[in-house]
Formats: C-alpha cells, sequence, structure tokens
C-alpha cells in the first residue's frame, strides 16, 4: 500500500508575503482603473465637462494609491529568499516536528 503523503501547507507568514506580493502586483491595475473612471461618466445636466469635480477625484485617487502602497512595502521589504520546501511546514517535508 502507498505511504500517504501529508497534506501541503505553506507557513503562514510565507502565505500572507505571497498575498502582499498579489496585492502589490493588482495595485497599478486598479489604480488604472480608477484614473480611466471618469471618461465613463458623463456631467448631468450640463454641456461642458466638470473638470473640477474630475481633478479633485484624480488628485484623491492618486492620494489613495500613494498611501496603499505605502501600507503594502513595509511587508514587502523584508522578503527571504523563495526555496520549494523551505516554505513547506515540517509535516509537509516529511519530518518530524515534536
Amino acid at each position: 500500500m502507498a505511504k500517504r503523503r501529508a497534506p501541503l501547507f505553506l507557513k503562514r507568514k510565507s502565505y500572507r508575503r505571497r498575498r502582499l506580493r498579489d496585492a502589490a502586483r493588482l495595485l497599478p491595475i486598479l489604480g488604472g482603473f480608477l484614473v480611466l473612471l471618469p471618461i465613463l461618466w458623463s456631467p448631468s445636466g450640463s454641456s461642458g465637462a466638470d473638470t473640477a469635480w474630475d481633478g479633485i477625484y484624480l488628485f484623491s485617487v492618486w492620494l489613495a494609491l500613494v498611501a496603499l502602497a505605502a501600507a503594502l512595502a513595509p511587508g514587502l521589504a523584508h522578503d527571504a529568499p523563495e526555496g520549494d520546501e523551505a516554505d513547506l511546514l515540517p509535516q509537509a517535508r516529511g519530518e518530524d516536528f515534536r
């Protein structure tokens, strides 16, 4: 009978670091969508574009993106080198952790 494999689990710290990297990769896509969003709405009741509100919106989006990037940066700064089995818990590597 084949030896049963232990489930593959990642350490919590490594898992969170990977999710932080994923969030950092999605930040420019979110920013691009939010910057292009004013193109979709049209001014209500006026024939001209409402550039003052659009400028305030774009500045707010820019400020929010800077704040999000600053919040994500500390978690990304201390990135340990990745290894195939370095991130695994001892049980998943087949070691006895007692």
